[in-house]
C-alpha cells in the first residue's frame, strides 16, 4: 500500500517565498506598465478566513474520529479529507506569500490612505491564508493514523489491516 508524504517544510517554504516575490514585484511592474495598482477588498481575506474555519472544523472532526474514538473511515473519505488537506496547504501557502508580498509593496505608503487600506488589507489576506495553511496541515496531521508514524512508513501490522486512509 502506497502512503502519502507529509507536506514538506522545504515545499511550504518555497511556495510562500515564490508568493512573497509575487506579491512583491506586482504594483510595480502594473504601475511600470501603465496601469494602477488594484484595491483589494475585504471579501478575499474573509473567504479565506472561512475556509480555513472550515478547514479547521474538518481537522478537528477527523481527529476526533480516529483518534480519541478509533473509529474507522471508508478509503473515499480519508483520501478526500487527505486530498483537501494537501490542495489547501498549497493555496494558503502560496496566497500567503503573494498577500503578504503585496503588502510589504505598500509598507512605505502607510501616510496615504490608499498605501494603508492596501497594506491593512493585504495583511489580512496573508493572515487569512496562513490560517487556511495550519487548518491544512493540522487536517493533514489528523488523516494519519499511529501506524502511518513508523519509521519505515509502514504499519506494525503487516497484513494491511488499522490503515483506513491513504495518509
Amino acid at each position: 500500500m502506497r502512503h502519502a508524504k507529509p507536506t514538506s517544510t522545504l515545499l511550504v517554504v518555497g511556495l510562500i517565498a515564490a508568493g512573497l516575490i509575487g506579491g512583491r514585484l506586482t504594483p510595480p511592474i502594473i504601475t511600470r506598465l501603465g496601469g494602477s495598482t488594484p484595491r483589494i477588498s475585504w471579501t478575499a481575506p474573509l473567504a479565506l478566513a472561512v475556509v480555513a474555519v472550515v478547514v479547521g472544523i474538518f481537522a478537528w472532526n477527523t481527529w476526533q474520529s480516529l483518534h480519541k474514538q478509533h473509529e474507522r473511515m471508508t478509503a473515499d473519505h480519508g483520501i478526500l479529507m487527505l486530498s483537501l488537506a494537501k490542495s489547501c496547504a498549497v493555496v494558503g501557502a502560496l496566497v500567503a506569500g503573494y498577500y503578504g508580498g503585496f503588502a510589504l509593496a505598500f509598507i512605505d505608503s502607510l501616510d496615504s490612505m490608499l498605501g494603508k487600506e492596501r497594506f491593512v488589507r493585504g495583511l489580512a489576506g496573508a493572515v487569512a491564508s496562513l490560517l487556511l495553511l495550519t487548518a491544512a496541515l493540522l487536517l493533514e496531521r489528523a488523516c494519519r493514523l499511529p501506524d502511518d508514524d513508523d519509521e519505515d512508513g509502514r504499519g506494525s501490522k503487516g497484513n494491511g489491516e488499522g490503515s483506513p486512509t491513504p495518509a
